[in-house]
């Protein structure tokens, strides 16, 4: 009887949801109350008309096993009478697999919690009732955060505390805590209630840090989508007015980002985590089939039948695109951006006793703790008393993710004085993850784009950061890493590559307008005490894609790509070659011709990128003429502690004219001093705001959309 009590709470939410008249966009007032208005955003038509450009898509398949394209199959079915898929075949059995997943802990089961959410809450009554029924027990049983109990009987291998992954278990826990709010959730005995206003606590403070802060995966063309995804659930299933008001604006403002990053649908931005299965053309980003369907801006086909993001904004009643997004991400204008992201913090720095709590977050502060540890600050020397009183609390060194360290925790016992002096003297590699304050700089015309990360950790061991890179369209792009080892025989790029996702040492990087500067010199040792994945090797190299291009030509030092008007000129103060590799042991993901050009000699190189177009720098003969004539003077400084010194280089462009740039000397052009670190959170055409801003004006011409987190009102004028 408990059972059925709770599914008749959880089916009239979701016929509920299901019932919900689209919006044809938010004009909010105070207080998160909407009203609907056409003005400022697409047309219901466009928005439609997309939609069910997706649907289409997606549902040449059917797999009830796969939630995400059940979803698809589903909502195709409410809005069109002739289509049907077999609703039946959604049983407990076809979606083993997933439950298992999640019964036993493993990681990223909070995405598929949250695919279930979707199911449930807008497709209930289309299921069956053992189906609903497993999937109910799974609300009501799951481990919701890291600081809940732990059946003894498993390992938690889950991760809880990066960005995406804190906004999604946030969610999922309102949701269900909304759904049954009556009912004892089984892992920690507290009733749905309880988790629903715990976890709106938790999804505004996310929120708060993200206006005040930013994002800290900057530009990610693979977490942006799982950022989205649980706001976009809250949008369209929250009963809570602020909650999903908050939630539409903060899409407002990924979506902005991306848009602003987007080349021919490739967001080919510099990166704060990707991978090379990701990033080496449009099609693989997990964010491709989204931004196709919102933006219509590719004649090139979706990919995934089961994009949660793309499943998810098709099925959207609740949430409308803004015009203006709409504009920026196909917007043909030459444009800079410049933002600020993050929260600055040094694994480098000296030991102290009592280390300056940055933004008035405290290291030791147990509220801190998935603040600190969304930014990677687990193995830093200021946070490691907090890292390791944790694990030991919720017992998390058997995971898989902590697993590896537990050695060193067995060093250093419960001397936390010794934790800090071996952690800040491993901190080179030992802050491989560590996700500090960035800024970022991207050019764009209708032909290219070019974007860094200025001035970010050099020298420093790296972890799926991508520091700068030139896009030329979908697939010819064009990027510089150190690599960790050399590449591993596999059918795929694995998720830890470490020869082109790099970075073994991180560059010190600068950009100004369409030229981009990498100097590499790594400022550390690869030692026997850390993993021997947690290094590098004597080369720096560049992933250029030659048929990807219309034109490859080499002078001296400069290799150059043509993609119809749009040029890209690499620099290599090291001589270069093109190194192949057999397609038969190695992934290539269909290239034929030699797209890995190898810089050996050493693990210091100095890579200078230029980029232009046809309108700007005339022929593409032109363009090679100017810039393989143009001087570069390289200057090898001394030695430092045994590490390479790194360079001092002067660069006479066509386009910006004599530039300088150092490891330790500011990027200069024409003379002034250029800084790298900015106060503005955004700072281009569309939108300029300050660091903190929580009033945000994003305007292209007579389209303006206004964010006013303080009064909660999304509007347009």
């Amino acid at each position: 009887m408990r059972r059925i009590l709770v599914w008749a709470t959880a089916s009239s939410l979701a016929l509920g949801a299901c019932a919900a008249q689209p919006l044809v966009g938010f004009r909010a007032g105070a207080g998160g109350r909407a009203t609907l208005s056409n003005s400022g955003f697409v047309t219901e038509r466009y928005q439609r008309d997309r939609a069910n450009d997706y649907l289409k898509f997606a549902t040449q398949q059917f797999n009830p096993g796969y939630i995400n394209n059940v979803i698809a199959n589903a909502e195709r079915a409410r809005r069109d009478s002739s289509f049907h898929y077999d609703s039946a075949a959604v049983t407990p059995g076809a979606l083993a697999g997933l439950f298992t997943k999640i019964d036993t802990f493993q990681d990223t089961s909070d995405f598929t919690m949250l695919e279930l959410t979707t199911l449930l809450l807008g497709y209930g009554k289309d299921l069956r009732a053992d189906t609903r029924e497993a999937i109910s027990k799974r609300f009501v049983a799951f481990k919701y955060w890291y600081t809940e109990p732990q059946p003894a009987a498993y390992v938690d291998d889950r991760y809880y505390w990066s960005e995406n992954h804190r906004i999604i278990y946030h969610s999922i826990e309102f949701l269900a805590g909304q759904t049954f709010p009556k009912s004892t959730f089984t892992n920690d005995g507290h009733n749905g209630a309880y988790h629903r206003d715990l976890a709106r606590k938790r999804i505004l403070t996310w929120i708060d840090e993200k206006l005040r802060f930013g994002f800290s995966e900057w530009h990610s063309d693979v977490y942006y989508q799982e950022d989205i995804d649980p706001l976009i659930a809250l949008v369209e299933f929250a009963n809570d007015p602020v909650i999903r008001e908050r939630a539409s604006m903060m899409v407002d403002l990924f979506l902005t980002d991306m848009a602003l990053h987007l080349r021919q649908n490739n967001f080919g931005a510099t990166h704060g985590r990707s991978y090379m299965k990701d990033k080496s053309k449009a099609a693989d980003q997990d964010t491709f089939d989204v931004t196709k369907e919102l933006f219509n801006n590719t004649p090139n086909p979706y990919v995934s039948y089961g994009s949660t993001a793309g499943v998810f904004f098709a099925r959207a009643k609740n949430y409308r695109l803004p015009k203006v997004i709409l504009d920026i991400a196909n917007s043909k204008a030459t444009t800079v951006d410049r933002e600020h992201m993050g929260v600055a913090f040094n694994p480098e720095a000296p030991v102290t006793a009592n280390p300056v709590a940055p933004e008035g977050y405290p290291f030791t502060s147990q509220d801190a703790v998935p603040f600190w540890f969304e930014r990677g600050a687990q193995t830093a020397w200021q946070e490691v008393e907090s890292t390791i009183t944790n694990l030991d609390r919720y017992n998390l060194w058997t995971s898989q993710f902590y697993a590896p360290f537990k050695p060193l925790r067995d060093v250093v016992g419960n001397d936390f004085n010794l934790a800090r002096t071996l952690t800040q003297q491993l901190s080179p590699q030992l802050s491989f993850a560590a996700l500090t304050a960035v800024d970022t700089y991207t050019y764009r015309s209708s032909d290219v784009m070019l974007s860094t990360a200025q001035d970010y950790r050099k020298g420093m061991l790296g972890e799926q950061h991508h520091i700068s890179q030139a896009t030329l369209d979908d697939n010819a792009i064009v990027f510089t890493t150190s690599p960790k080892n050399d590449p591993l025989p596999t059918v795929r790029w694995p998720d830890d590559d470490g020869y082109f996702t790099g970075n073994g040492a991180l560059p010190r990087a600068a950009q100004h307008g369409t030229v981009s500067m990498s100097l590499y010199a790594p400022q550390y040792v690869p030692n026997g005490v850390l993993p021997a994945r947690l290094g590098y090797i004597d080369k720096t190299h560049a992933y250029f894609p030659q048929e990807r291009f219309d034109e490859v030509v080499q002078h001296g030092n400069w290799t150059f790509g043509r993609k119809g008007n749009g040029y890209v000129a690499l620099y290599s103060w090291r001589a270069t070659h093109w190194q192949s590799w057999d397609p038969a042991t190695y992934f290539n993901n269909g290239l034929q011709q030699p797209y890995d050009l190898v810089a050996d000699g050493g693990s210091d190189n100095v890579w200078i990128t230029e980029v232009g177009d046809k309108k700007q720098s005339g022929s593409f003969n032109d363009f090679v003429r100017r810039v393989s004539a143009a001087p570069v003077n390289v200057s090898v400084l001394p030695a430092n502690n045994g590490h390479p010194g790194g360079f001092d280089v002067q660069y006479s462009s066509p386009s910006q004219g004599q530039m300088g740039f150092g490891w330790a000397a500011p990027l200069t052009v024409g003379g002034q001093s250029i800084d790298l670190v900015g106060t503005q959170r955004f700072d281009n055409p569309f939108v300029a705001a300050p660091v903190g801003a929580n009033k945000y004006r994003i305007h292209s011409g007579s389209d303006e959309l206004i964010l006013d987190f303080t009064r909660n009102n999304r509007s347009t004028r």
